[in-house]
């Protein structure tokens, strides 16, 4: 299939991350969130799902026609994490479409340089995208990453068109008591990564009743240099003061506070938790909360949990809500 050929080309440009030394300088200067360490993270991770197996294992429960009608699809991209959208375009591309992208004002940088680089090896593919800062209003369908506030806008304005509208979701993880200290660390990666800034960062921890923290703060010290970076020491300093200006009950430990709330999504530098009394009536509260959860982190908890550490590599069959993104692009008249 070409689009497989297309792909592991595209990944093979993306391991090569010693050439992106000016784009990421860029990418940072734009938003200081986009870190060299987690521009190299993205793209690497990047690189490794786009091999020829993966590719194959994706694609191989579609089917895609060779001759399609094209149609337009306006991409809206969040800009939570470097290439937070590139999952989305490139089904659009898979299925034979034409991308309008309008990207983040946080992200703008990445995707354009990319796709340029298709001409040398998927010119077909650069000239079906189209970025634009403009009103779109020649579209057939709509793919829309927001938050809960943007998707009621989402809503009103591409609601009469066949469409993905996604809100905010978060995602957890739950603990028994008896994760080992490389159980427990891997979950730091799961925090940490981004600083906690996507959709499947851990951003709650459902513990048992009179769990120990020790043991988890023992294991994820290894991350505490995170505290370096200016920004997130300057979040964990504004919510700290919130928390305990009201009056909060707070566990800390210098780069990372603990916070019993019911909510989902925690602030920048704080893991909410809650604790749990059965695991029925845990998967009872997280059945009715389905659309507030992205990721579950657990061992041996549900179907479809997320192993520890593994939540910020997700595969190309890992869709965004669980809606197939591909299936309904194909599907399209």
């Amino acid at each position: 299939m070409e689009s497989i050929e297309k792909l592991v080309e595209l990944g093979t440009l993306l391991g090569d991350t010693d050439r992106f030394g000016d784009l990421f300088r860029q990418a940072e200067q734009q938003n200081s969130w986009f870190t060299p360490d987690n521009l190299y993270f993205a793209f690497k991770t990047w690189s490794e799902t786009l091999t020829s197996s993966k590719i194959q294992q994706w694609l191989h429960s579609y089917v895609i026609p060779k001759a399609k009608v094209s149609k337009k699809i306006l991409i809206v991209m969040a800009g939570n994490i470097p290439l937070v959208g590139f999952h989305d375009l490139l089904c659009v591309l898979v299925a034979g479409h034409q991308a309008i992208v309008k990207l983040s004002s946080n992200d703008s940088v990445l995707l354009p340089y990319l796709v340029e680089q298709f001409k040398s090896f998927a010119p077909d593919w650069a000239a079906a995208v189209t970025f634009t800062d403009e009103k779109v209003t020649d579209y057939d369908a709509v793919i829309a990453t927001g938050s809960n506030n943007t998707a009621r806008y989402f809503e009103y304005y591409f609601g009469k068109k066949p469409h993905i509208i996604r809100k905010n979701r978060h995602s957890i993880a739950i603990l028994t008591g008896d994760e080992t200290s490389e159980t427990l660390f891997a979950l730091g990666k799961d925090v940490f990564q981004y600083y906690g800034l996507g959709c499947r960062s851990v951003a709650k921890l459902f513990v048992p009743q009179d769990y120990n923290f020790d043991k988890f703060f023992e294991a994820i010290y290894p991350y505490h240099t995170i505290i370096n970076e200016q920004k997130y020491a300057n979040n964990y300093d504004y919510n700290k003061a919130v928390y305990l200006m009201s009056l909060y009950k707070l566990l800390e430990n210098g780069f990372l506070m603990l916070k019993e709330d019911e909510d989902y999504g925690s602030p920048i530098a704080t893991l909410f938790y809650e604790y749990y009394s059965d695991v029925a009536s845990l998967k009872q509260r997280l059945t009715t909360d389905a659309d507030k959860v992205q990721c579950i982190v657990a061992h041996n908890f549900k179907e479809g949990e997320i192993a520890f550490g593994q939540t910020q590599i997700p595969q190309l069959w890992d869709y965004a809500d669980e809606v197939d993104t591909l299936k309904f692009l194909l599907e399209l008249a």
